[in-house]
């Protein structure tokens, strides 16, 4: 796919709720299609990317920008399909460029933040690690904390590191996850502001 139309299955403007720019006005761009297949996912519709329309980028962008200068693009998988024009698109009218992938398919587009949420049945490609400027891990279980000290190890300095409860464990998850990160204060916490706030 070239990225001149893209399957868009929603796109809002709304508070970034998560990591570093949480509490920050944005627009979301959610791509549809998904081959990762978390099964707590909380947006299972945006993975068959065919119940959803191809959308020329032109048509994207311009709706972003009547709302915002920061866009956030994601999904579904958004790096399963070239990037590259519509961030250049949106960049070239002045917008901020986020996205929030799991890093499973090569990078493409030009970014000025990655949030990299890596998973297990699906892991990043080995490159985005070095670029990423912010790791978020989800926390489900006791084992998420093996696997995000596995990625942080891959992960560069300065990338900030966030581990986040799965929202339907939460309760059972946030207690642990305090004792973590006093103990390993390279961590910090991210929650679902979004969902307290109960916004999009």
């Amino acid at each position: 796919m070239s990225g001149e139309l893209l399957p868009l299955m929603e796109a809002f403007y709304t508070i970034q709720g998560e990591g570093y720019y949480k509490g920050t006005a944005a627009y979301f761009i959610r791509l549809a299609g998904c081959d990762v297949g978390c099964h707590w996912c909380d947006v299972k519709e945006s993975w068959d990317a065919t119940a959803h329309p191809l959308v020329p980028i032109e048509q994207i962008a311009e709706q972003a920008l009547t709302h915002s200068k920061t866009i956030i693009i994601t999904g579904g998988e958004p790096l399963m399909y070239n990037l590259l024009p519509l961030t250049q698109l949106l960049r070239s009218h002045g917008a901020r460029t986020h996205i929030e992938t799991s890093g499973a398919h090569p990078l493409s587009g030009e970014w000025d933040w990655i949030c990299l949420s890596p998973k297990k049945n699906k892991r990043p490609l080995s490159p985005i690690h070095q670029v990423a400027n912010e790791l978020k891990m989800v926390i489900y279980n006791h084992h998420d904390f093996l696997f995000a000290e596995e990625m942080s190890a891959l992960t560069h300095a300065d990338c900030i590191r966030y581990l986040q409860p799965e929202w339907s464990r939460r309760e059972k998850m946030i207690p642990l996850m305090v004792d973590y990160v006093m103990e390993y204060p390279q961590w910090k916490i991210s929650l679902q502001m979004h969902k307290y706030l109960d916004i999009p």
